[in-house]
């Protein structure tokens, strides 16, 4: 991927698992847009340690955000939904390999 490329992905997410949002190593992205199909929590993760910032219920979607993101510091987003759920995002790659 190029700086200016979009970074985007949709996956089909068990309940209590995770959609980590991470670019691979040496890459950066801006993510701005995190689509959901039920119940999440965002967390702000580095591998080690998480901080849950924000929950929501229901379909939604966190629209116009700047999430900076790296291959160690990244946002994870955890399907509370209860069933298998698909979640999305969409972004910029800010910083290739």
């Amino acid at each position: 991927m190029a700086v200016g490329d979009v970074a985007s992905g949709v996956s089909s997410i068990a309940q209590d698992a995770y959609l980590d949002i991470r670019p691979s190593a040496g890459i950066e992205w801006v993510i701005h847009n995190v689509y959901h199909e039920g119940d999440i929590q965002l967390e702000y993760y580095d591998g080690t340690n998480s901080i849950a910032f924000d929950t929501a219920s229901g379909m939604g979607v966190y629209a116009k955000f700047a999430f900076h993101l790296t291959n160690s510091i990244r946002v994870r987003v955890k399907n509370t939904a209860g069933e298998t759920k698909l979640i999305g995002y969409d972004g910029v790659v800010t910083k290739s390999a």
